[in-house]
């Protein structure tokens, strides 16, 4: 389990994290959201004892990761792909893990294979494309066979195969009843593999939800199609919904329940072909959650803008007070 309370960061004059507290409990994924510059990494950092809280606490399974007696058998994690020694094999680099970390040298053959690397396991590092060195990142980040993972933008890197094959992964970790939190921007990946969504902006705690109740939350109404239309558009306005005529001759209705909008067309005797309630997609509530937290905003038309985004994105420029 890990334990945020009251966790603060800053850095001179910055706030990188502003009195922020949740929990990640086992049996499941939860994805770390937030714009560039929320303190999602900042925050990761802290609960691994890179980067001392200038107030508050950051615990796994209760206590700090200072005070864990061999933390890779409780806690692993994935912060840099390329904090990896790029003379090593990637079979040398997880025994030296192994050995240093008390980890049986027959936990590196099965993380290998675990992760797709066997074949390579004798290769050196610096060899290694970004979506590999990430691959080698996660076998680390497995080898203590923790029951607490941290993974910062893992997909980074990964084709469409390994993107699934990640998705996959951290979804039968948590199943497996590990604690598993997961920073991301790819928010069509966190809505196909997360549980539980903690979002950020600025430092400060923006939401702490389920995917399918965040979904509600920016509920879109009700499709009504039917080949009476204008018929019952008439009924439901009388009934106190707002309906709106969609291009494709359907019916966006916003007031009442898919239930009350089937009793009013059978009182009616209008056939009705579909009636489907419409959830706004995880990066649209995201993206309405977090617009007042977003550091750097442009038009779409702006070149310098894409060219900066691009920049930052990438990490290039980033300080470690904006991470």
């Amino acid at each position: 389990m890990i334990d945020v309370r009251q966790l603060t960061k800053r850095y001179g004059g910055t706030v990188a994290v502003d009195d922020l507290t949740f929990s990640v409990r086992p049996g499941g994924v939860t994805g770390f959201l937030g714009p560039n510059g929320a303190g999602k990494s900042t925050t990761m950092r802290m609960l691994l004892g890179l980067a001392a809280p200038t107030s508050g606490e950051g615990l796994v399974n209760g206590q700090r990761y200072a005070a864990l007696r061999d933390p890779m058998h409780e806690v692993g994690a994935l912060l840099d792909a390329n904090a990896v020694h790029g003379g090593r094999s990637a079979l040398d680099h997880l025994r030296c893990l192994a050995l240093t970390n008390r980890i049986g040298i027959g936990r590196v053959t099965t993380v290998l294979e675990q992760v797709g690397l066997a074949g390579v396991a004798r290769k050196r590092v610096k060899g290694f494309s970004l979506g590999m060195r990430q691959r080698l990142g996660i076998a680390a980040a497995l080898l203590g066979d923790p029951g607490v993972l941290l993974f910062d933008e893992p997909v980074n890197g990964l084709d469409p195969d390994g993107v699934r094959w990640i998705r996959e992964l951290l979804r039968s970790l948590g199943a497996e009843g590990r604690t598993v939190l997961v920073s991301s921007h790819l928010m069509s990946e966190m809505e196909l593999t997360a549980d539980r969504l903690v979002i950020v902006g600025r430092g400060r705690l923006v939401a702490d939800t389920s995917v399918d109740e965040l979904a509600e939350r920016y509920a879109r109404g009700v499709l009504v199609r039917s080949p009476r239309a204008a018929e019952l558009r008439d009924v439901l306005t009388s009934a106190g919904a707002a309906v709106a005529v969609e291009p494709d001759a359907g019916l966006s209705v916003t007031g009442l329940d898919v239930a009350r909008i089937g009793d009013l067309a059978a009182a009616h005797g209008i056939p009705v072909y579909e009636v489907t309630p419409r959830r706004a997609s995880l990066e649209e509530a995201y993206m309405e959650l977090t617009a007042e937290s977003v550091e750097f905003a442009a038009g779409a038309g702006s070149a310098g803008a894409r060219v900066g985004a691009a920049a930052k994105d990438s990490g290039m420029g980033t300080t470690e007070a904006t991470r």
